[in-house]
Formats: C-alpha cells, sequence, structure tokens
C-alpha cells in the first residue's frame, strides 16, 4: 500500500497522511456501497482495510447535502452524493474537494495493477458517476 501512498505525494504533491487519508476514503465508499463484493477488492489490495481504518469521517454539512442529493433521485444524483461525502471527508484533510477528482485515477490505475482490469472496473462502477 505504501506504493499508492507513494504514487499519490509524487504525482499530486500531497502529504503522505493526506494521501493515505484520502486513499482510505475512495476505498470507504467503495466498501459501502459494493458491500459483500468489495471483498474482491481488499482481496486483490492488501492493506486497503488499514487506509480505510485511517480515513476520515465524513460529517456536517458535506453528509447533510450528500443525504439530500440522495434523497431526490437515484443514479446520477447518488453519484453527486457520494461525491459530496468524499469531498467533505478530504476538507477534513485539509484538501480541496477538486482532489477527489485528481485521486481517483492514480487509485484505479493502482487497483488495476494489483488486482486486474476486473477489480479495477468493479472499483470504477461505484467511483465514476
Amino acid at each position: 500500500m505504501q506504493e499508492l501512498i507513494n504514487q499519490l505525494v509524487a504525482k499530486l504533491g500531497v502529504q503522505a497522511g493526506q494521501a493515505q487519508g484520502g486513499a482510505g476514503l475512495i476505498f470507504k465508499l467503495a466498501q459501502d456501497k459494493l458491500g459483500g463484493d468489495f471483498s474482491k477488492i481488499a482481496a486483490a489490495v492488501p492493506g486497503v482495510k488499514e487506509l480505510i481504518a485511517a480515513a476520515p469521517q465524513a460529517g456536517g454539512a458535506a453528509k447533510m447535502v450528500g443525504g439530500l442529493l440522495g434523497a431526490i433521485g437515484g443514479g446520477k444524483a447518488q453519484g453527486l452524493a457520494d461525491l459530496a461525502g468524499l469531498a467533505g471527508g478530504f476538507a477534513k484533510l485539509k484538501l480541496d474537494g477538486g482532489m477527489v477528482a485528481k485521486f481517483i485515477p492514480i487509485v484505479l490505475e493502482f487497483v488495476k495493477g494489483q488486482g486486474g482490469q476486473e477489480i479495477s472496473a468493479l472499483l470504477a462502477k461505484v467511483l465514476q458517476k
């Protein structure tokens, strides 16, 4: 997992703790959305559960906005709600919400390298709305 953290630090100029927390938030969202299917990602990407444990809890306004968007309508609204939740967590890491879009392709590419196209596609299904 240190390889992913190093990539995020090098490519995005974030601190190691921010990289760890941001990646953890992304994997936490996937865990919440995929349920039992998340075990495939966890098996392919050693250390993912430690990243999730290190992620800050999204809360406050971002969680409320996410809940409202999710309640308004399925599909795209739920995708926006998920991204709002991620942005709230990133704010707790002192990262701009726009960094979510920069983290996702790096995380997806890393997961693809670890688990192949099928595992990467499973994660992408949750992250690309």
